[in-house]
């Protein structure tokens, strides 16, 4: 199932983690992608931009009738994705939130959801501000602690929401554990893993008990800040046809050249992920070892509270970097203002790096509140590594950190 990273100069980060799940590589670029099932042998998936497709007779078609229920660029990229999940059935929507509201659809009204507390601002949005009006009953719990999660969950709970690592906070969620805790309290209660921050090359919450992976396609799986999209993996027959039936009568679904996209994106995902983590770890470090930053938040550092969790269920950990700048909001202001490499903007998992302050852009949804607890404070921010020379991200950063302390 897995096999050692070969990346010369790298193995030092991946050192403690899981070992890389088999022929990663090889699917992604394969899966999915069979000439044989094009007339004219493509080797790129030709964009089937065609709506409608001509059937036989009346009800006698060839696999395909309208592109809202299915496209033959959408189902290469959904086998694909399959795959790299070790997944049976992947399906592909517009966009993450997309994929959030196709799920909770699943419910009805007196349902219950149980959310990690720590989530993406669209995902605590909705279901504060939606979900809740149409009758669905939504609460909060930090799943990095069991025994939350377990006071958590009522009669009524038919939906557990974990993103690990949480964004912006960075908490590390034992997938193992808590999906074990909630099945062993109700085998019914279908338990989703936000997997946006990890990829699937990092991660994979089936294997560790999920029973729905998700993902923002947006950000790391497609890897190149031009698609919008979100994605859905299950091994459940059960959970497949329901969602397969939402996906087509919701109507959430991406156009074809998005999916092309997104599927081209994937050939080099595993390329990707191990820079973004050479990166990270890179520029986490610098961070830690200045004394104008407060305090870094990456799992990939032994500082990490769940550091030890990160190493035993992932494969490697993202360009994801959270810290605390010394001072006020007008010290994190300097800073972001003052970057060069880096763009200040929203999103992340792109080949470019981004910064962004959570309070203010991402998580302003979130109420000031609940954003105080969580310690989404005016001094956090929030850095997406993107694929650039290690050194120019280091140089980078350190003026900015100049700009935002003079020296005196």
């Amino acid at each position: 199932m897995e096999q050692n990273h070969k990346q010369d100069g790298q193995s030092d980060v991946f050192a403690g983690f899981k070992t890389a799940f088999k022929s990663f590589a090889t699917e992604a670029i394969h899966v999915g992608q069979e000439p044989e099932q094009w007339k004219s042998m493509a080797v790129v998936p030709p964009i089937s931009l065609s709506t409608t497709f001509k059937q036989n007779a009346p009800g006698n078609h060839s696999g395909f009738e309208y592109s809202r229920s299915g496209n033959p660029t959408r189902n290469c990229l959904e086998k694909a994705v399959a795959a790299l999940d070790g997944a049976k059935y992947c399906l592909a929507l517009a966009s993450g939130l997309a994929a959030t509201v196709t799920i909770t659809h699943m419910l009805k009204a007196g349902d219950g959801i149980v959310c990690m507390d720590d989530v993406y601002g669209g995902t605590n949005r909705y279901f504060q501000k939606i979900a809740r009006e149409l009758g669905l009953e939504v609460s909060f719990a930090d799943c990095t602690k069991l025994e939350e999660l377990k006071a958590a969950l009522k009669a009524n709970t038919k939906l557990v929401w974990i993103e690990t690592p949480t964004n912006p906070t960075m908490k590390v969620v034992d997938i193992r554990a808590c999906s074990e805790l909630v099945h062993e309290q109700n085998k019914d209660i279908v338990v989703v893993v936000d997997n946006t921050f990890m990829s699937a090359y990092f991660q994979r919450p089936l294997s560790l008990g999920a029973d729905i992976c998700m993902y923002s396609a947006t950000k790391y799986m497609n890897g190149h800040s031009d698609v919008v999209m979100g994605l859905v993996s299950v091994n459940r027959e059960d959970l497949y046809e329901r969602l397969k039936f939402l996906q087509n009568a919701l109507g959430g679904v991406p156009s074809p050249f998005d999916c092309y996209l997104c599927n081209r994106g994937l050939k080099t995902l595993h390329l990707r992920m191990e820079r973004h983590f050479k990166n990270g770890m890179a520029a986490a470090k610098f961070l830690e070892a200045d004394p104008r930053v407060e305090r870094v938040i990456f799992p990939g550092l032994p500082s990490h509270p769940q550091h030890e969790v990160m190493k035993r269920q992932c494969t490697g950990c993202p360009g994801m970097i959270t810290f605390y700048i010394k001072g006020k909001l007008e010290h994190a202001s300097a800073f972001l203002s003052n970057l060069k490499i880096f763009a200040v903007a929203e999103s992340l998992g792109g080949y470019e790096s981004l910064a962004e302050h959570p309070a203010i852009m991402t998580h302003a949804s979130v109420p000031e509140k609940e954003r105080s607890v969580l310690g989404i404070s005016d001094t956090l921010i929030r850095l997406s590594v993107g694929l650039e020379d290690e050194a120019d991200i280091i140089e980078d950063l350190g003026q900015a950190l100049d700009a935002a302390h003079p020296k005196k």
